[in-house]
């Protein structure tokens, strides 16, 4: 057995907490389920795995070499899956999920450019900010932003979502420009509650430590294009992700602030029902997804053209 397969093993040997479950996954014997792990050990000389009457746990050296057999293991899988979608059409209702600024700005155009490659496949797009049960709800596949909670779902990560503080020229003509994160204390900023409500602004400084700061504004709000349009009237310093604020940035409609510091990133997850047995159609959406958010992957949107946020 080579040590792709042994690596499969492991990871579902810690997913199931079970070698005999394992064991009938891969057709084989329970000793043989063994005997891999064992052998794993034996190469790295370290134990992976705590085994007792109750089942199986962890150990610290075998927590981190889990986290980096599941990527592997996935990244394989994903591999495997862009092959195989692209030599058959999928086709069937896809029910996709997301939030609603996401959905409109980034899930939209990306639906619609798989409709085209893919004909026989009918998209029913439901975007919603609140937390959505996929199984409920009978949706396929939703694009989640920030930390995954552990769950029987299946994931897998696309990319990340970066932030950035932006306000007009005329705004910082008038009020002055923040060169450190401490001065945003005494800036108007504008609140967004889904994310920053308790008015915390989080950051890096240009060191990479991290910084705190109290904020205060006379805007808050749950829809970023609201904040948007309210630091284009010069009302005060936004944090706003990239694929909103960038084509203000562009048109000079707003500046960057602070330009040395880093908001926190969200992480991109397409997230599905269960990780076994993936419908073909969620399994391409998916591939389909995969690379697409890259470097400054906002830069590639379409143009909104001259319609206002």
């Amino acid at each position: 057995m080579d040590r792709l397969d042994a690596m499969q093993m492991f990871v579902r040997v810690v997913e199931t907490g079970s070698f005999t479950r394992v064991a009938h996954e891969f057709a084989t014997t329970q000793p043989t389920v063994t005997k891999q792990i064992a052998a794993m050990e034996a190469r790295l000389k370290v134990r992976l795995l705590n085994r007792n009457t109750r089942g199986v746990s962890l150990t610290e050296p075998g927590t981190l070499y889990y986290e980096k057999c599941k990527a592997i293991v996935n990244d394989v899988a994903d591999a495997e899956n862009v092959v195989k979608v692209r030599q058959s059409q999928v086709h069937g209702q896809l029910r996709v999920g997301s939030s609603v600024a996401f959905g409109r700005r980034v899930v939209v155009p990306l639906a619609l450019e798989f409709m085209q490659h893919n004909p026989q496949v009918q998209i029913d797009l439901s975007f919603e900010d609140r937390y959505t049960d996929l199984v409920a709800s009978g949706i396929d596949v939703a694009l989640r932003l920030g930390k995954l909670a552990d769950s029987s779902l299946g994931a897998r990560t696309l990319g990340v979502n970066p932030w950035v503080l932006v306000a007009s020229p005329s705004y910082l003509k008038k009020h002055g420009t923040p060169r450190r994160p401490s001065d945003l204390k005494e800036h108007a900023t504008l609140i967004y509650s889904s994310v920053q409500g308790n008015d915390l602004w989080r950051l890096r400084n240009a060191s990479g430590e991290a910084v705190s700061v109290p904020v205060t504004g006379r805007l808050r709000s749950n829809n970023l294009s609201a904040l948007l349009a309210a630091a284009r009237s010069h009302m005060g310093i936004a944090a706003l992700p990239w694929y909103v604020a960038h084509e203000s940035l562009k048109a000079a409609r707003v500046v960057e602030v602070l330009k040395t510091c880093r908001l926190p990133e969200q992480e991109i997850h397409a997230v599905y029902p269960s990780p076994r047995l993936v419908p073909q159609k969620v399994q391409a959406f998916i591939a389909f997804l995969q690379g697409r958010f890259g470097k400054e992957w906002w830069e590639q949107l379409p143009s909104e053209g001259s319609s206002k946020k």
